[in-house]
């Protein structure tokens, strides 16, 4: 009766024995959960990577890039015009066929020059200034900015500076609120000037569309 009394009183093993237990157990083991986990993140990514959305399409008949006669206006002094006439020559050769108002070119003869360059910045959906020690001693080039920064007081894209031959600290302060592109190297230059104008005509697509809907 000896043995059979310590067999009743063997205690028990505790709950806390048993979840360590099974929690060493599924630990040892290759661990489901974590490749659960990396497959669903991987899935996610990829469905990420797969929802987003494509450019919109600049050039359909609909876009409201027609809305205005230049897709950019560029705002530049009289010095600076072979410069400015390889660039635009370079917009205008891109894919997208950009639309750039060249004052000497495009301005209306027996115009006021005053009205013309309002016009010019009216009638375009970006502008770019080239910054040149020339533009800031060009009052029409001060006058051609202003109007700029009127029409879009917001840095909303519209206004892209670009730096040449200007140290930052002459920079001028009305423009302190908005990234510029220092010209080093041209082609490189020209590249994100393009870059710069298209982001914007495709942001203006994308809140069109969501406006229709």
């Amino acid at each position: 009766t000896g043995w059979f009394r310590r067999l009743l009183h063997k205690p028990k093993p505790s709950s806390v024995e048993s979840s360590l237990n099974s929690s060493h157990s599924a630990s040892s083991s290759p661990s489901s959960s974590s490749c659960s986990v990396k497959s669903s993140s991987s899935s996610a990514t990829s469905s990420i990577a797969l929802s987003r959305a494509p450019a919109p399409d600049i050039s359909t008949s609909d876009s409201p890039r027609w809305g205005k006669s230049y897709d950019v206006c560029v705002c530049h002094s009289e010095g600076d015009l072979e410069l400015v006439e390889e660039l635009v020559s370079y917009l205008e050769g891109q894919p997208e066929s950009l639309r750039c108002f060249l004052q000497l070119r495009d301005a209306a003869a027996g115009s006021a020059l005053g009205t013309e360059l309002c016009n010019a910045v009216r009638d375009s959906h970006c502008w770019v200034l080239l910054i040149t020690p020339d533009f800031l001693r060009d009052p029409w080039c001060q006058f051609q900015m202003h109007q700029a920064l009127a029409e879009a007081p917001m840095a909303n894209g519209r206004t892209i500076p670009v730096l040449r031959g200007v140290d930052r600290r002459e920079y001028p302060k009305e423009l302190r609120n908005i990234y510029y592109i220092s010209m080093a190297l041209k082609e490189s230059s020209f590249r994100q000037i393009r870059d710069a104008i298209l982001r914007y005509l495709q942001e203006l697509c994308r809140n069109s569309t969501s406006e229709m809907e």
